[in-house]
């Protein structure tokens, strides 16, 4: 078992425990938690491309319940625990919902830029149905992906700190299969993904920059400004939130790729830091919902009042106020007619 043996102090251990994965865990269980029980409370009100956001939540605290407990439990133990059974589990899901995760970002992130600056029409043209689909094929993609170490393209091994598991990054030198199926992760599951969220959340703010542009020339809405910023940095948060979490984890693993020493290259308290950051992750989009969403801030009320009594005249405004947050509807005007045009951030 020298494989999985201890390779962090007892100081780190404790610094790993309570201080980030303990935490990180309550955070990420209890916020996404928040997420998904708000959507059901009104699933019959969600707009298509909200589906995209329970998705989210979904791989969120997927991997905060079925990782992060056997991840603690090692911490306590003091070495990990189960051996490679546990670890081929641990791999495994980790796998599944990273990926799912970065493909649901890329997949909300385009949607988002397609609806954009477009007609009401136009908007909808993403149904519930469309967007069920998109789900089904990102797990399917991220299941596909998590397979492949099983079916004998590359594998799973444990990270050089010795508390948790992950593609064996190492096995890049040692043989062809795991060199050719790294490259094709990074390609296929990081890079490609993360280029079309940085391309489809650039777009989306310069087409706004224009809409607004145009807007302000014709003096018709003097707090465009606001709102432009306001979305825009919303649509930022939410994409860049797991770029950066994941950027030192990635650092980390090409250099232990590439360094003639593999895992060895890295002390085990520099490569416990890039991945406990990774793991925030999960923990941070509810905190950019809450921030930016009214709908959410007044179920997470409603909900709280549940604990005490039960309000029923406070159902209705959340639709209202959710769509309001998503939708900017200018009214122009021109002599002899009135038209609407709605510029959308997530769907109208």
């Amino acid at each position: 078992m020298k494989r999985y043996s201890d390779r962090i102090s007892i100081f780190h251990h404790q610094f790993y425990l309570f201080s980030l994965i303990f935490p990180t865990a309550i955070l990420s269980i209890l916020g996404n938690a928040a997420v998904l029980i708000t959507s059901a409370r009104r699933h019959r009100l969600l707009k298509a491309p909200e589906l995209l956001t329970v998705n989210l939540a979904v791989t969120d605290i997927g991997m905060a319940l079925s990782m992060y407990p056997l991840s603690i439990a090692s911490a306590f133990n003091h070495a990990w625990i189960g051996g490679d059974s546990s670890c081929l589990y641990y791999g495994l899901m980790g796998m599944i919902f990273s990926v799912a995760s970065i493909v649901t970002l890329a997949v909300m992130a385009m949607v988002r830029y397609l609806v954009t600056g477009n007609t009401r029409k136009s908007g909808n043209k993403f149904q519930k149905q469309t967007i069920s689909i998109f789900i089904a094929l990102i797990w399917l993609y991220s299941l596909l992906w998590a397979v492949f170490p099983l079916l004998g393209w590359g594998g799973y091994g444990p990270e050089p700190f010795g508390l948790a598991c992950s593609v064996d990054w190492a096995g890049y030198q040692h043989s062809l299969n795991g060199s050719t199926f790294i490259m094709a992760l990074a390609i296929l599951c990081t890079i490609i993904p993360c280029g079309v969220i940085l391309f489809s959340y650039s777009g989306i703010a310069w087409k706004l920059h224009k809409v607004y542009q145009t807007i302000q020339s014709h003096d018709m809405l003097p707090n465009s400004g606001y709102v432009e910023r306001k979305v825009t940095l919303m649509a930022i948060l939410i994409s860049s939130g797991f770029i950066v979490s994941w950027t030192p984890y990635v650092a980390i693993s090409l250099w232990t790729m590439f360094h003639s020493e593999g895992k060895d290259s890295v002390a085990p308290v520099v490569s416990m830091l890039p991945c406990l950051f990774a793991k925030c992750s999960t923990a941070y989009n509810p905190f950019v919902y809450y921030i930016f969403r009214k709908s959410f801030r007044q179920e997470l009320k409603r909900l709280r009042s549940y604990c005490w009594c039960h309000h029923p005249e406070d159902e209705l405004p959340a639709a209202e106020e959710d769509h309001n947050q998503w939708k900017i509807s200018v009214i122009l005007k021109s002599p002899g007619e009135q038209r609407h045009q709605c510029i959308t951030s997530g769907g109208c």
